[in-house]
């Protein structure tokens, strides 16, 4: 029998045809009994590899496969594992998918235990995850408050003059002046960080460089200065403020262009000023966490449905649920110093089982027995 080093390409029509579904399940708010009519059904599953990839020269290993707008979504068995040696949430919560929500299921993914994989380690992983998405709504907060102007601001916005001893904005001082910043020659001051001794070239016959030749420009512009002039004033440019507006201009207009605008909209209807939907799943993660804690099993299924459903409709106060999760941390905190659960999951059983799954799933024994008898 000849296995075949030729490698198809991985698409969800072809592991379907080849059968290579091992577990497929309803995930998301579905599985987490927080869907409403709005909801769309998400799908997260576990292959494996055809023999073509696993035992050919296909070089590259496809880790998942998934649709277009990745609420569809398939792990590599071993990519799989992986992940729940590394108490992934997303993969924990496949592991622990409620009965009714599993479309279906192969017999060998009964031959992972779950016990093997629950640990303290979900107290970094299900809380830490959390709290970095509290961080993620702090800044969503911070730009939905703060929205930016669409037009940049220039350079010479971030400038000050010093001038008959007080210090005025560039823009301020220009409006006093009969003459352009086009006819300015800036020279940087010795041992001095961004400051500059300003010239003028009333008559336009030095060709100064001015402060900047573009709106758009980034740095400003130095002029050579014929010896014997006399500086009008000094000018201060604030490099770090102007630098950090750039950087947060980019930020917030990626944020626009990438921002589910559904959810955009929601959050500006209920007037709260936060992401609703990312601070309830904030929460049902925390809750999930203590949960672990203190009964050793991952409940993907959440008891508190409506209490759920009120914070992503905006019910609560942004920062009464920053310190709900603040209190909620702690309570993680002391339940996991106090658990029973190993500090890591079982490596050893699961890699050892892993070999023995492949093995059935490739009928290795039958695969080499074949190979050799052909020669």
């Amino acid at each position: 029998m000849a296995i075949d080093s030729t490698a198809p390409p991985l698409t969800i029509e072809y592991l379907k045809y080849e059968n290579l579904i091992l577990l497929e399940c309803i995930s998301g708010s579905r599985a987490y009994g927080l869907a409403t009519a709005e909801s769309d059904t998400d799908i997260k599953g576990v292959f494996y590899l055809p023999k073509s990839h696993y035992f050919g020269l296909h070089s590259d290993y496809v880790p998942q496969v998934n649709n277009a707008t990745n609420d569809i979504v398939y792990y590599e068995l071993g990519r799989y594992i992986e992940l729940l040696l590394q108490n992934n949430p997303n993969m924990m919560e496949l592991l622990a998918t409620p009965a009714e929500k599993i479309l279906y299921r192969h017999p060998v993914m009964d031959s992972f235990l779950s016990e093997w994989f629950i640990s303290k380690l979900c107290k970094n992983t299900f809380a830490g995850f959390a709290n970095s998405q509290i961080k993620k709504a702090r800044g969503l907060n911070k730009k939905i408050v703060n929205p930016m102007d669409k037009e940049k601001k220039s350079i010479l916005e971030f400038c000050s003059v010093f001038a008959n001893n007080h210090s005025i904005p560039l823009a301020n001082w220009l409006k006093e002046q009969p003459f352009s910043q086009s006819q300015i020659g800036l020279v940087v001051m010795p041992k001095s960080t961004q400051m500059y001794a300003m010239y003028v070239d009333a008559d336009d016959k030095l060709n100064f460089s001015g402060l900047i030749q573009k709106p758009e420009a980034t740095q400003l512009k130095l002029s050579a200065i014929p010896k014997g002039m006399i500086p009008i004033a000094y000018l201060s440019f604030n490099a770090h403020g102007f630098s950090k507006y750039c950087n947060d201009y980019a930020a917030y207009w990626q944020w626009v262009s990438d921002r589910n605008e559904v959810r955009y909209q929601t959050t500006v209807t209920h007037g709260k000023q936060y992401d609703a939907k990312n601070m309830m799943h904030t929460i049902r993660l925390l809750e999930m966490a203590y949960d672990i804690a203190i009964t050793g099993q991952v409940i993907v299924e959440r008891p508190n449905r409506d209490e759920l459903l009120a914070i992503k409709s905006g019910a609560s106060d942004y920062d009464a649920l920053l310190m709900q999760a603040e209190q909620l941390t702690q309570k993680i905190e002391t339940a996991f110093a106090n658990s029973a659960l190993p500090d890591y999951p079982n490596t050893q059983k699961t890699l050892s089982t892993l070999v023995t799954v492949r093995d059935q799933l490739y009928d290795l024994p039958k695969l080499l027995k074949d190979r050799f008898s052909d020669k």
